[in-house]
């Protein structure tokens, strides 16, 4: 059986979950949103979104479907993107915050884009984790690293251009899709 492009929401804390559920139902792809229990992931769904692939909405010859599911997962650092990983497959698609996540998805070969909009990519994606992990090392000896700008709607704009093009085409091309 042909796998249907799932895409996978790292929803702790991700400002972008409204605007991936409607790539996704433009696209016609499954969702899962992945986050821990405490939160109450069920709020981003609408009533009249298909909960399971055998009520899936745009099902065809061609497409598996737009309906959307939640992962609850326990709390504690790396649940979600654990979950996400163990149940990833190629050209799926994550939308994370979290460059370690970003760099398991890749290795899985499945794309991953951040929530202003940056996709990942396996040329760029060890310079990420390396100056992830020095900023950690300046904190960790009392200094200061910037943190993030604050979320523009530009942010939010070049988010949903960038998943609605990953989700057309797929992770194949991932390197093309315009930078955040």
């Amino acid at each position: 059986m042909l796998h249907n492009r799932t895409l996978y929401i790292d929803a702790d804390a991700c400002p972008v979950t409204r605007e991936s559920l409607a790539c996704a139902r433009r696209a016609r792809v499954p969702v899962v949103i992945v986050g821990n229990t405490t939160q109450n992931l069920e709020r981003h769904i609408r009533r009249d979104d298909p909960r399971d692939a055998s009520h899936a909405r745009g099902l065809d010859a061609t497409h598996g479907g737009f309906w959307v599911d939640v992962l609850d997962v326990s709390i504690g650092a790396d649940s979600a993107d654990f979950a996400i990983v163990e149940r990833l497959q190629p050209d799926d698609v994550v939308v994370t915050q979290d460059i370690g996540l970003a760099s398991m998805v890749l290795g899985r070969g499945a794309a991953a884009i951040g929530v202003r909009g940056r996709v990942y990519t396996k040329v760029t994606i060890d310079m990420d984790l390396f100056i992830r992990h020095e900023e950690k090392k300046v904190r960790r000896a009392g200094g200061r690293t910037r943190g993030p700008a604050a979320f523009t709607d530009d942010d939010r704009e070049r988010f949903t251009r960038n998943l609605d093009e990953l989700l057309r085409r797929g992770g194949e091309a991932q390197g093309d899709v315009q930078g955040g």
